[in-house]
């Protein structure tokens, strides 16, 4: 099938742990339901980080370091080129809190039509517990970090934990009920809200693509499902895509 700008103007871009998965970034969780080793009650709930705070902002410590010793890979690079020449509206909406898709984006600048959303929070920020506002923190988190915001509060990550509602979403609804091409790329159609976002852009009548390792639980709503790694499957796409 041939793509082109002529024929899709605003796009919408998912990305899920699959395309930071060839950096080395850890999925969110692995075949025996644990993620790095806890379980998702421990560390990724308010209560957990109420119950136990130590084991919480260790656990997000040593990620936040970790992501000093990986790159973009060619999948994000890739994003970064389409993100540089599409003239239409671009949003890319990424579960992921690293910084991958910021790096290549900060390595080829994009057009003024893009946007990048961080649904699911950022490793490298912290907010207050009692304002909510949210500051850039590249290092470690003691267990009871003062606020700068407020003399009682604290600081966590900056991290959508379950039971938490996903950052800007009425921005992202906005986007998928104008957009003419909606993508997903490396997510497992388990997560909600993300997983109905491709049911909302094909309400508005997009055309729908999935780009993954393997099948998602969602991969029968998609009018193209493409297979494989995504260094190879994303490049491959966006090439097609802005195709003369």
């Amino acid at each position: 099938m041939l793509w082109n700008r002529m024929a899709h103007q605003n796009l919408v871009i998912l990305t899920g742990s699959g395309i930071s998965a060839e950096s080395g970034v850890p999925t969110f969780r692995a075949a025996d339901g644990l993620w790095m080793g806890h379980r998702i009650e421990d560390v990724a709930t308010p209560e957990a980080f109420a119950r136990d705070p130590a084991l919480v902002q260790d656990f997000y410590n040593r990620r936040r370091r970790q992501l000093a010793t990986v790159h973009p890979n060619a999948a994000h690079r890739a994003l970064a080129e389409l993100a540089a020449r599409w003239h239409g509206e671009l949003l890319l909406v990424t579960q992921n809190v690293d910084d991958l898709h910021d790096r290549a984006h900060a390595e080829t600048p994009p057009a003024p039509g893009f946007q990048l959303i961080h649904m699911h929070g950022e490793l490298l920020k912290a907010h207050c517990t009692r304002t909510g506002r949210v500051c850039d923190w590249p290092g470690d988190l003691a267990p009871d970090e003062p606020s700068p915001h407020h003399p009682q509060g604290r600081l966590r990550p900056h991290i959508v934990w379950f039971g938490e509602m996903p950052l800007h979403m009425d921005r992202i609804e906005a986007a998928l009920t104008r957009c003419d091409l909606f993508v997903s790329i490396g997510t497992s159609g388990a997560v909600w809200p993300a997983a109905g976002f491709v049911q909302l852009a094909r309400r508005a009548g997009a055309r729908t693509v999935e780009l993954n390792l393997e099948p998602s639980q969602i991969s029968d709503r998609f009018d193209e499902v493409r297979h494989g790694p995504a260094t190879e499957v994303v490049p491959a796409f966006v090439e097609t895509l802005l195709a003369r």
